[in-house]
């Protein structure tokens, strides 16, 4: 497998700021390798202070040589909470609360080849993550302006540009230009209510009792492709789209309305976030019915940007600076039936500063700090203040080791 397909296939895989796998078996045929990390941090936001998970994982990753340079590939990996669970919620995730010990993250099965690609089947890295990735090396607060973790910050499986469920994808490179490709073969049925903290099953009970506060979504299919191009050993340049389609049927008359979910964008980088020296990395994108606000209503169309400057040190301290703004304007709500008013702002909008010591390039000493400058100015100052929450500044310190 020619290196730069390998680079892509790791890439892919694992996607974090730090890729390391630990070969365990190799009987010439069959390898196996572990990999992953651990971090645990404390954290100061929303007016507490916790020790709190920092998206710890595992992974076991096999290979089986096969006929004619061919190899079959599957990887399985689960998200670890060494720490216990935590109230607070404040990075990738709707919830940073688990309560079980283990929970899935990714797991595909696929065939590779040396000249016509990968095929993989399963919940993976999507393409659109190919586009914007560059731009997601804070250990602690994610840019959460990139399109990738959508539905109020969940992983971005639903609609296939974050760790997507149902994938299926190709990829392979062409010298310098690498592309991706893939189809979410799915129909995922599930019901929103205009009323805060309600289950799924109350959410589905008021729908079958045609209320107007519910409605059901009726999620298809979604299609992706991204392509990157390394311009020079420094410079690379990424572009992509990912598109799906759903229906809205209202409780109370039945109404149906069809939406497209449509993002699309670029993204340059330069250097690399790992190497001594200077790392600079930008994306932007424009998306339309792909994201929700801060408190689950649907955003008609939004901007987003995320950027971040780095330099790592001769002496291995390594200082980074972020900013990241997702701007949906005012009169953003989709849904008629929502009580939104058409002057609500939603404007998330914040800047992360880092300094991370490496002792080595496994282990990683950090302290992150966030401010924040988000708008989501509205009448309903209840509102204003529950979208408000989960986008407070913050500071945290932490460990982070990499098998």
């Amino acid at each position: 497998m020619n290196k730069r397909l390998c680079s892509t296939i790791i890439t892919a895989i694992l996607c974090t700021p730090s890729v390391q796998a630990l070969e365990v078996y190799n009987d010439s045929k069959n390898s196996l390798s572990v990999g992953g990390f651990i971090d645990a941090r404390v954290i100061h936001t929303q007016g507490q202070t916790e020790i709190v998970n920092g998206a710890s994982r595992i992974n076991f990753d096999f290979k089986r040589q096969l006929k004619e340079h061919w190899s079959a590939i599957a990887l399985l990996e689960w998200g670890v909470n060494p720490v216990g669970s935590s109230d607070i919620i404040y990075n990738n995730r709707f919830e940073s609360i688990q309560d079980e010990f283990l929970y899935n993250r990714l797991g595909y099965v696929g065939i590779a080849h040396d000249q016509y690609g990968q095929l993989t089947i399963g919940k993976q890295w999507g393409a659109w993550y190919d586009v914007v990735y560059s731009t997601n090396y804070s250990l602690v607060w994610d840019g959460n302006a990139a399109g990738v973790y959508t539905y109020n910050k969940d992983d971005g499986a639903i609609n296939g540009t974050g760790r997507g469920d149902k994938l299926l994808q190709y990829r392979n490179s062409f010298g310098d230009l690498s592309i991706a490709a893939q189809v979410q073969f799915k129909n995922n049925d599930f019901y929103t209510c205009d009323i805060e903290a309600i289950s799924e099953s109350a959410c589905e009970a008021l729908f079958n009792n045609n209320s107007n506060l519910a409605q059901k979504v009726e999620f298809n299919s979604t299609y992706a492709t991204a392509l990157t191009y390394r311009l020079t050993d420094n410079f690379t340049l990424t572009a992509g789209a990912n598109r799906g389609e759903f229906n809205i049927v209202y409780a109370d008359d039945g109404a149906m309305q069809t939406a497209v979910d449509l993002i699309y964008g670029a993204g340059i980088t330069y250097g690399s976030f790992n190497r001594k020296g200077l790392y600079v990395a930008a994306n932007i994108n424009k998306n339309k019915n792909h994201d929700t606000d801060n408190i689950g209503r649907l955003i008609k169309e939004a901007v987003g940007l995320e950027s971040m400057i780095s330099y790592r040190f001769d002496n291995d301290i390594r200082t980074f600076l972020t900013y990241n703004i997702f701007d949906a304007g005012d009169d953003y709500v989709i849904q008629p039936n929502f009580n939104a008013d058409p002057n609500d702002v939603f404007k998330r909008q914040f800047t992360v500063f880092g300094f991370h010591y490496l002792f080595d390039k496994d282990t990683v000493f950090y302290i992150e700090a966030r401010k924040d400058f988000s708008d989501f100015s509205s009448a309903d100052k209840e509102q204003e203040q529950q979208m408000a929450q989960s986008e407070d500044d913050g500071i945290a310190i932490g460990f982070n080791y990499t098998l």
